[in-house]
């Protein structure tokens, strides 16, 4: 049961932290997409993983 609600705290952690950066970023027109991909990523690997989207964001668009 803790794994249980250890793993929806990381999930809810990534959505707050991506939506956060989203508001920072809509003026600069680097928004991430929040879905299942990206909010996968930052729960897993977290804040380094937000780093890598902008990284990749940058890089390829």
């Amino acid at each position: 049961m803790k794994l249980i609600i250890q793993i929806i705290k990381r999930i809810i952690l990534g959505i707050f932290v991506i939506y956060g950066y989203n508001l920072i970023a809509v003026s600069f027109n680097q928004i991430i997409p929040l879905n299942c991909f990206t909010v996968g990523a930052v729960s897993i690997l977290g804040i380094p993983a937000l780093f890598a989207l902008i990284l990749l964001r940058v890089l390829l668009f």
